[in-house]
């Protein structure tokens, strides 16, 4: 009777259909080949006909078998889709998740796009809204409960925050006037800032700014700053002189400015950032999209 089949017998037709082949559709679904073979002849036999032809070479579908996986692929995903926006609603991966961070264009670029879209997928009832946060609104807008999470620049010891994964990893690089004389050095050391005048963003956490920017070379020197409130002041001061940027290697994809060009740092470590929740706040939103993180850019 077709009323006994079960989801899952439905599932193994479905991927020996896509795969046409019985140890990598196996695979797929977490079972020997031989009890996907025996789920298949199963089905045949409540269907009453072959849906397979089978050699010792390959596996192919039959007029039967073709009609049933248009019929019944396209129904499988709806009866998949409901039943996991069903399962979210129940454990309150709904609604929208708000997602905050300084510099959409960057923090989490290039994979924000991409985890945004696993994440839809895998929760259709559940939309990811990204919100451009001030630095010096960040937590109190994730602290208000707005938010869901933020992507924070590294460190910030925060008390009541939990550090998630990292979603990027940079080297560092400079960002300088076209016609400024610190090209003429070729290669740029940390050491060389304490020639020049550096960005200090007073907005941002100091133990996040001075790891992003150190005050002293390694060697002790001072390093001067000019304070910068508005990101948007930021490149047109680079590009007149006033100020070198060091910043990280893809805000030049970004955050493209008339007169500014980039070179490398040495000596000056990597920067990261990372998704970051209120830890008394940790909802199945977040725990659902730090999954999507883990699964698409694994332990960097």
């Amino acid at each position: 009777m077709v009323e006994g089949i079960e989801l899952r017998e439905i599932r193994t037709f479905l991927a020996v259909a896509e795969a046409l082949h019985f140890g990598r559709a196996a695979e797929k679904v977490g079972l020997t080949p031989s009890r996907v073979s025996q789920s298949v002849r199963a089905l045949e036999s409540r269907l009453g006909g072959l849906l397979f032809e089978r050699t010792s070479r390959k596996v192919v579908l039959t007029p039967l078998g073709q009609h049933l996986y248009k019929s019944l692929a396209p129904a499988h995903l709806a009866v998949v889709q409901a039943l996991r926006s069903t399962q979210d609603a129940a454990r309150g991966v709904a609604g929208t998740f708000q997602l905050g961070m300084f510099d959409p264009a960057s923090y989490a670029a290039p994979h924000l796009a991409d985890l945004i879209r696993a994440f839809e997928a895998l929760h259709p009832g559940c939309q990811v809204a990204v919100r451009e946060i001030a630095m010096e609104d960040q937590l109190e807008w994730l602290r208000s409960g707005e938010g869901d999470a933020l992507v924070l620049r590294l460190p910030n010891a925060a008390p009541d925050l939990t550090i998630g994964p990292v979603l990027t990893d940079e080297d560092r690089v400079l960002a300088v006037a076209v016609d400024h004389p610190i090209l003429q050095r070729g290669e740029i050391d940390v050491e060389d800032l304490a020639d020049f005048t550096v960005t200090d963003m007073p907005q941002m956490p100091r133990e996040t700014m001075d790891a992003f920017i150190p005050p002293r070379t390694p060697s002790g020197r001072l390093i001067p700053r000019r304070e910068v409130h508005r990101f948007s002041e930021l490149l047109p001061l680079v590009a007149v002189r006033s100020i070198v940027h060091p910043t990280v290697r893809s805000f030049d994809k970004y955050h493209r400015y008339p007169g500014v060009t980039y070179v490398p740092i040495t000596g000056m470590p990597r920067s990261r950032t990372a998704l970051a929740w209120v830890t008394r706040s940790f909802n199945a939103r977040t725990a659902a999209f730090v999954e999507v993180v883990k699964e698409l850019l694994g332990d960097r």
